[in-house]
């Protein structure tokens, strides 16, 4: 696979996280890609939860060569080059601009999610506290780096994400004495007080938020399973005389999932997103959002920084997580994407690492993507057709995975009924300097 600059198109053997949320290997989109993608056998009771594309060393892609690829005797003798290792040896591939921006490596993990259960509630840090969390608590926080990340629905996706508003919050301290039992009435009483008409409310609202949050967070382990216990009890006993909101519901799986987690209460204080196919969500820097089920794209920044702290077993930084979130209100913004033409939608988050565009195309149909300045990789989903390059030409079919380096132009058509292909590239904002 050549591109106009010399370089050639790289097939990418991907890498599988089978951690204990994902969907079983029976139903996960992330098990379908990984039999396609290296040929592996499936366990249908094994639990499939990412597939990732890029250079992260938890999760590194390999060079697939070529079928009948001319090969030097040298590089016949070099088998599973690391994509990571290979543009380390190439870094012209990515691009002057995005060398001189983050060194020779991809600053962007593409990922697809199949979420079966409820990931943790977290958030991640900005640049300058991943710098001083890295700096204090290395073996927790293995990087300096943020992890801005989108979401892009496959599947209907779902997941809680951001603080509600203060009318909401009211109704929910209100309505759930179980929450106000372990805040405090002191704590509650200084968010209902708030005159939602006054005019420094936004500053009142985000300090009262943070108190309660933090008193909800850092309630004991017993206190939280009697109040949890007390909840489930009087939801159960009100659906046999009303239907229950989808809050109440959700908080109900919640608790099936984590039985005794604060996170099961902490939902309530989180908007609850479902997405739609083709509709994306981006997770800011200090934004509390937790994954709840569906199958989606992702994309973010490259780094292992969580701070988690409830619908977990794993280690809670509960101290950490309510000092560091922004207490924004308000429901989050939904991307609907960008059309760049009948076939391609675009989703522009506003991070200079990444973007993510999604292709569809018709039996029959070509698109180009013209050479950008930056490296992209691209996933075909659905579906068989052909790339083609100034001097190359092939066959991608679904599960394949492709890195192609910068300035280079490339043709897709589709030969099946419909080709799904979905594509990670640096932010295009970046290059025009927006």
């Amino acid at each position: 696979m050549a591109g106009v600059n010399g370089e050639k198109l790289k097939r990418l053997r991907a890498w599988v996280q089978n951690y204990e949320w994902g969907r079983s290997g029976a139903e996960a989109e992330v098990a379908r890609l990984l039999a396609l993608n290296t040929g592996a056998e499936i366990d249908p009771n094994k639990p499939y939860a990412e597939f990732w594309m890029g250079t992260h060393e938890s999760g590194p892609n390999v060079l697939v060569e070529e079928e009948g690829e001319e090969e030097e005797e040298e590089e016949k003798e070099q088998q599973d080059v690391g994509l990571k290792e290979w543009i380390e040896k190439n870094p012209k591939v990515l691009g002057h601009k995005v060398l001189e921006k983050w060194g020779s490596d991809l600053p962007f993990l593409f990922k697809v999610l199949s979420v079966g259960k409820a990931l943790s509630i977290q958030a991640h840090p900005d640049k300058e506290l991943a710098k001083e969390l890295h700096k204090m608590k290395p073996n927790l926080y293995k990087d300096a780096n943020h992890k801005p990340e989108m979401a892009l629905a496959i599947t209907e996706f779902r997941a809680l994400c951001g603080f509600i508003t203060l009318q909401e919050l009211k109704a929910v301290l209100e309505d759930v004495p179980e929450i106000v039992e372990l805040v405090g009435t002191a704590s509650a009483k200084q968010v209902m007080d708030i005159d939602e008409r006054g005019g420094d409310t936004a500053d009142k609202a985000k300090t009262a938020l943070r108190s309660v949050f933090t008193q909800l967070m850092s309630a004991s382990k017993e206190m939280t399973a009697k109040a949890i216990s007390k909840l489930k009890s009087r939801l159960l006993l009100q659906s046999q005389l009303r239907s229950l909101t989808e809050k109440e519901e959700l908080v109900l799986q919640l608790e099936k999932q984590y039985p005794g987690d604060i996170g099961v209460l902490s939902a309530f204080f989180f908007n609850y997103v479902k997405l739609k196919p083709g509709e994306a969500l981006y997770l800011a820097a200090n934004e509390p959002h937790a994954y709840l089920s569906g199958d989606c794209v992702e994309c973010m920044a490259t780094s292992d920084n969580v701070v988690r702290a409830g619908l977990t077993p794993k280690h809670r930084d509960i101290q950490t997580l309510c000092s560091m979130l922004t207490y924004n209100q308000g429901y989050p913004e939904i991307l609907s994407g960008l059309a760049l033409s009948p076939y391609i939608t675009r989703y522009l988050p506003p991070f200079d690492e990444f973007e993510v565009d999604r292709c569809i195309l018709p039996k029959g149909s070509s698109v180009v993507f013209p050479a950008v300045p930056g490296p992209s990789i691209f996933l075909a989903f659905v579906g068989k057709g052909t790339m083609k390059t100034g001097c190359w030409e092939g066959i991608v079919t679904e599960g394949d995975v492709v890195f192609e380096p910068a300035n280079t132009e490339l043709v897709i058509t589709a030969a099946t009924s419909e080709l799904q292909l979905y594509r990670a590239g640096i932010n295009s904002r970046f290059f025009h300097g927006l």
